[in-house]
């Protein structure tokens, strides 16, 4: 029986290159789906992989400033996701951190769902997102709480349109139950590994790279090595980077976004990379890894299943956690690591990354929709 397969993604625009993209390039790489979004900026981009493809889109698509991110639309998010018509598909695969897996189904399809997060401004980072908004004060800032509290509805709702989730780490798939009450078959998500050199020899630097955005904790990094004067080099932007440079002593380097070489040569060199955010999963600790790269990591989350700490893996670690987001604790943590950085073989965080290849990806995630297709009308 042949399938016809739809799959739905948030965004798409050359702005959004994070691990949800990663996931996206990779799936579409071995299974032949329609492709839609809320909007879609890359299928005229000639340098995406998705240049004139032809994806499905919705009215936010016309809205002003779209191209730059629709979060500024973000109430109205839910209706545009429910417009999209899928009812000529068997199979609807979704790739979600929003409102995604909220698209329409009826009783005949299967809807599969790769949660990245649940979303992060409805649930954790509520009281994050409305202080660090001038809105979120006064009367725009009761409106705001509203708007986030229909979010909510609508979005543990929209869960029940999800016939099977998956979740792209545990600490995820104990979110997507904590929020929606839901189980999700764990499937860690595609690392480029081939992307990224193996290169045991370091020099005297700590890198991190991110987007520069308050939950990404990288004030708290600046705050940390403002206090250690040890040379750290940050690449990355995002509404936070001006704010960033002020805080930056002279042993701090803010590079902004960097092209694939530029932050090669950077994350093969490093002596550590340096994270202090809670992540649902975190590529950019794996691909540290792949380089040979030890870890220096705030110890929740994502970055649990992905590091070993040396303390307690003396023979495989991989490098470092600190318990608390405070730059005190960062502060002992990498005076510890120049302790026993030595211990830490590069060869180790190699093997540690090769856990996370596209290869086991591909073969986890096709085994997961065969066995939910199994289970389902289509197993005929």
């Amino acid at each position: 029986m042949d399938l016809k397969y739809a799959f739905v993604h948030e965004w798409l625009t050359p702005k959004a290159t994070g691990g949800s993209e990663l996931v996206v390039k990779e799936i579409l790489q071995y299974i032949d789906a329609d492709l839609y979004a809320l909007i879609d900026f890359e299928s005229v981009n000639p340098e995406s992989y998705l240049y004139q493809r032809k994806i499905g889109t919705t009215f936010l698509q016309k809205f002003p400033q779209a191209r730059n991110g629709i979060q500024k639309y973000l109430p109205l998010l839910p209706l545009a996701i429910e417009q999209l018509d899928l009812n000529d598909y068997d199979i609807i695969l979704s790739s979600s951190h929003a409102v995604a897996k909220g698209v329409l189904t009826n009783p005949h399809q299967l809807h599969i769902c790769y949660c990245h997060t649940p979303m992060r401004y409805a649930w954790d980072l509520t009281f994050d997102y409305l202080k660090g908004d001038r809105q979120g004060k006064g009367i725009k800032g009761i409106t705001a709480r509203y708007i986030l509290h229909r979010l909510r509805q609508w979005d543990v709702i929209s869960a029940n349109r999800v016939d099977y989730f998956i979740a792209n780490s545990n600490h995820t798939a104990k979110r997507i139950w904590r929020c929606y009450r839901r189980s999700a078959k764990v499937i860690y998500p595609p690392v480029e590994l081939e992307k990224f050199d193996f290169q045991p020899e370091k020099e005297d630097f700590y890198l991190t790279i991110s987007r520069l955005v308050s939950y990404k904790q990288i004030c708290l990094i600046v705050k940390a090595f403002n206090q250690l004067k040890k040379p750290l080099v940050i690449i990355g932007e995002g509404p936070q980077i001006e704010e960033i440079r002020q805080l930056a002593q002279s042993n701090i380097q803010v590079l902004g976004w960097q092209p694939h070489n530029i932050v090669q040569k950077y994350i093969t060199k490093a002596k550590a990379f340096v994270y202090a955010a809670c992540e649902d999963f975190g590529i950019a600790l794996v691909e540290a890894q792949a380089c040979g790269t030890p870890v220096i990591a705030y110890g929740k989350g994502g970055a649990l299943e992905t590091v070993k700490d040396i303390r307690q893996n003396p023979q495989d670690g991989t490098g470092l956690f600190f318990e608390v987001q405070k730059p005190e604790a960062l502060v002992a943590t990498v005076n510890n690591f120049e302790k026993l950085q030595t211990q830490i073989e590069p060869e180790n965080c190699r093997l540690q990354a090769n856990k996370f290849s596209s290869t086991i990806f591909k073969q986890s995630y096709l085994k997961f929709i065969e066995d939910c297709c199994q289970e389902w009308e289509y197993s005929d």
